[in-house]
């Protein structure tokens, strides 16, 4: 079984390696984001702004936001699949549907490692300090779950469709609440409070505070709360991929 998700994973990173404008193009938008708000408001006071500078503050959110769209759009390689007659193929094997899930997360989340990754590079060319060894891992475990998340929210509605149009019209839909609810662009406590708590039930608002944990030393939630949601959040994204696909048609 480990073999089979393992063949999984090694196809689609093939098919990464094949296209790298893949990479390029899902680091682009958070990187000008990154570039234009940490450049236009790195010297402006924020209250509640716990960390050194804006700049710093934004780039965990901005690896966030990579993962985000990364992930949830990684389901768009189901559809592909379904289109051509791949994933039929597969569905019909003698393997538990368990497996091909946890071969497309894995698949999924490494590209979306990757690519967070890169964002997190580039912000030192702006001024932002990469931490310690020992933390720079503690920020890579945030990003696999995180990815792991988002990943399998992605392959659970992709089960469910066959038109790759809807497919991004709903992930777009979903995309824009998760992003701007989590705190990547301003601290959480500044929110109003039935915003707020709206923040405290998405799950990549507690991704974005371990990153900042993890990478400033600092956030809004404390780090086994954020820790621990976002294992929970993989378990149960995992469980509910599988139950999709078990239960989803292949063709």
């Amino acid at each position: 079984m480990v073999r089979v998700a393992g063949i999984l994973w090694l196809r689609d990173m093939k098919r990464l390696i094949r296209s790298p404008s893949r990479i390029i193009g899902s680091i682009t938008l958070p990187l000008l984001t990154l570039i234009a708000l940490g450049a236009g408001f790195g010297r402006m006071p924020i209250p509640g702004l716990q960390s050194p500078d804006y700049l710093s503050f934004l780039v965990p959110g901005m690896i966030g936001m990579t993962i985000l769209f990364g992930g949830t759009f990684s389901g768009m390689s189901v559809l592909w699949d379904r289109q051509y007659g791949f994933l039929k193929e597969i569905m019909v094997a003698p393997v538990p549907r368990v497996v091909i899930v946890i071969g497309r997360i894995a698949s999924g989340s490494t590209t979306g490692i990757i690519q967070a990754t890169v964002i997190a590079l580039a912000a030192t060319l702006f001024g932002f300090v990469l931490p310690s060894p020992m933390r720079f891992a503690l920020a890579l475990v945030f990003m696999v779950l995180t990815s792991v998340i988002f990943t399998g929210l992605g392959l659970v509605f992709a089960s469910r469709m066959k038109d790759e149009q809807g497919f991004g019209l709903i992930m777009n839909f979903l995309i824009m609440p998760f992003l701007f609810l989590s705190g990547a662009f301003a601290p959480i406590g500044n929110l109003p409070p039935p915003i707020r708590m709206l923040s405290r039930i998405d799950p990549l608002t507690y991704g974005v505070e371990g990153l900042r944990a993890a990478l400033l030393g600092t956030a809004s939630v404390p780090l086994p709360v954020s820790l621990a949601v976002c294992t929970g959040g993989a378990v149960v994204l995992i469980a509910l991929g599988a139950w999709f696909f078990e239960t989803s048609e292949a063709v």
